[in-house]
């Protein structure tokens, strides 16, 4: 039997090309493709994770996107489909799961229906291989790994022709803040007046990067996180297709730890599963991803409010040692903190399904005793200490350093209760919270405000104590003021007006002023001041003002006065010394021993002459401290 009567044989003659049949050799669709149905390959792969086997398929199954759905759904009833489309959202939230929806949903086919709709009953001709990114007319692009101009060139070019068997050819680029910024400026004008056959779908995670010139050309969608109410109704919705007994608790925790990502929810409980021998329970959860029981939380926090330090650093060692993360525990302190502060500003705040009743009862008991000032420190040491934790080479070392410093100032008095103790005349206390040791280790700090009388303008002055006998100057903020040469300060303001730093610190500290008048200065210099300084600032001064002004040096005994520095630093004694007589801060040396005055301001009162010439702009000085005694004149 020769080749053609064995081909007859099977029933096919040489003018018929051979067509497998997909009913009986499913590998093979009549485009060239695999036509494996997806249960016969996901069993033939081996187990398929559950973010992939419940990734939706239509629009009903997204979840939390409502807006998004009315939208689109508006738009395709009415014939209004933009050309191109830019989701973004953070990560797991179903950006690449809704294109490819979406990119079905544009090529629907099936009997009766021949154009775009939303409205998908049943897989239609294209929607597997779509849904599973094999369709020859819908193409996905990664653009993190493919960032370059050449590979946007193939899109440009590729528009040109019709989709080969769908109605639309979709580009779906995921990642698109990858591209670079030739790739983006070749793909403008394409995207701008793309051909009537080609629709963009863009998806990421970074939409500050994606250029203006991009997103105008873009329908925009904004998914949205998931809240722990929906992730909790989808995984236990999966758990129930998975014939998977699971706690409510267990649930509750690995929604919270998603932080809002549908995706990540699902991979977690795909991980609790196989931890788990009979069903997901909360004790696994917590073992599985090193969280503390939510109720030793509780304690913990309640232990650094009534300023129990060693209570509290028993109970984190505890925690610790049965496999907590130190920095997991301080951020779950440091959201109780977070809904404590809720439950006293925001009364739905007590519905929050994550907690159970228990949870909410205690939690509005703890509310309710604390103020929000406590509250709000509360979340800033946390905050801070959440870093410090991250980077520390040991871990629960730095977290017990950072619920001592809770602790120490849980309980201690605010500013409004140490100005109402000393104002009645009453000790300052600082309350259960430990105290520190006598002598002042630098740590207190009180801001005290009272009216000062003595024959001179009455003014409110707000005191620095700290434990820290040091006397540091604080210079005050310069007053902006026209460069008139009506008195010495008004030279020194042109220089600091021009940055001229070198001249203005020397006339501030390095000399002593004798006499000036409209057009003549007289001068004394000290040790170290070089004489060049006289010519230098006749002639500055001379061309600033546009007539002659002669610099000239005292000869013999004369009087002359302090430097603009010395007499600064004397207003300065004057005022402290001032201040230590006030009843209320002499209450205040008392109650914190060894603590000293270190600053005196004066609101409302005129800055005295010369002060505003010390230097105040870090800025204009660079490297220059404020130390005019290390500043080297003679450069």
């Amino acid at each position: 039997m020769d080749d053609h009567e064995d081909n007859a044989a099977d029933g096919l003659t040489l003018d018929e090309p051979y067509r497998p049949d997909p009913a009986t050799e499913p590998g093979f669709d009549l485009l060239g493709g695999d036509a494996t149905p997806p249960a016969t390959r996901a069993k033939a792969s081996g187990y398929q994770v559950l973010a992939r086997k419940y990734r939706p398929t239509i629009f009903d199954d997204l979840l939390g996107q409502e807006a998004m759905v009315r939208t689109l759904s508006n738009a395709f009833e009415s014939g209004r489909i933009a050309h191109a489309f830019m989701l973004t959202g953070v990560r797991g939230v179903g950006k690449t799961t809704t294109a490819r929806i979406l990119a079905r949903a544009l090529n629907y086919e099936k009997p009766g229906v021949t154009a775009p709709t939303i409205h998908m009953d049943g897989p239609g001709v294209h929607c597997d291989a779509i849904m599973e990114s094999r369709h020859v007319d819908v193409m996905e692009m990664d653009a993190a790994s493919r960032t370059g101009i050449d590979d946007i060139r193939e899109i440009i070019d590729g528009v040109r022709y019709l989709p080969v068997s769908a109605r639309y050819k979709v580009y779906i680029i995921d990642e698109v803040h990858m591209l670079s910024k030739q790739a983006f400026n070749g793909l403008l004008k394409t995207l701008e007046e793309p051909p009537a056959h080609v629709k963009f779908i863009f998806a990421t995670t970074e939409i500050r990067k994606v250029p203006i010139t991009v997103l105008s050309r873009c329908q925009r969608f904004d998914l949205r996180r998931l809240s722990v109410e929906e992730l909790t109704q989808l995984l236990g919705g999966v758990a129930g297709k998975e014939n998977v007994e699971i706690e409510e608790a267990a649930l509750k925790l690995l929604a919270r730890a998603a932080d809002g990502s549908a995706r990540d929810s699902l991979s977690l409980l795909d991980r609790a599963i196989a931890y788990g021998e009979d069903g997901v329970h909360e004790a696994d959860i917590r073992d599985m991803l090193g969280l503390a029981d939510r109720a030793r939380i509780f304690d913990l926090f309640d232990c650094l409010m009534k300023g129990d330090i060693g209570a509290a650093l028993a109970e984190l060692r505890a925690q610790y040692e049965i496999g907590a993360d130190p920095a997991v525990v301080l951020s779950d302190l440091a959201e109780l903190t977070h809904w404590l502060t809720r439950l006293k500003l925001v009364d739905s705040a007590g519905d929050d399904v994550a907690m159970s009743e228990t949870e909410r009862t205690r939690g509005r008991e703890m509310a309710a005793k604390l103020p929000i000032r406590v509250l709000s420190r509360t979340w800033q040491m946390l905050l801070k200490g959440i870093s410090e934790v991250s980077a520390a080479a040991r871990p629960i070392a730095a977290a017990e350093m950072v619920l001592v410093r809770i602790a120490y100032v849980a309980e201690g008095p605010g500013p409004e209760d140490l100005m109402e103790q000393l104002k009645n005349g009453g000790a300052v206390s600082t309350g259960p919270a430990p105290r520190q040791p006598q002598g002042g280790s630098g740590g207190e700090r009180a801001q005290l405000r009272s009216v000062s009388g003595g024959g001179r303008a009455d003014y409110a002055a707000s005191v620095d104590v700290r434990g820290d006998a040091s006397l540091r100057s604080q210079p005050a903020a310069p007053q902006k003021q026209t460069v008139a040469f009506a008195r010495f300060e008004d030279v020194i303001e042109l220089f600091a007006k021009q940055r001229d730093i070198k001249m203005k610190a020397t006339l501030e500290a390095g000399v002593r002023l004798v006499s000036f008048e409209k057009g003549r200065i007289e001068l004394t210099l000290l040790e170290g001041t070089p004489t060049t300084i006289v010519s230098e600032l006749s002639e500055k001064l001379s061309r600033a003002a546009g007539e002659r002004w002669f610099v000239s040096i005292a000869r013999g005994a004369v009087e002359a006065t302090p430097t603009l520095r010395e007499a600064a630093k004397s207003r300065e004694e004057a005022l402290k010394e001032e201040a230590r007589q006030d009843p209320l801060v002499k209450a205040a040396l008392t109650a914190f021993p060894g603590a000293d005055i270190i600053d005196v301001r004066v609101p409302g009162l005129a800055i005295p002459e010369g002060e505003a010439l010390l230097p105040a702009n870090p800025d204009e000085l660079e490297d220059f401290d404020g130390n005019f005694d290390e500043l080297d004149i003679n450069e």
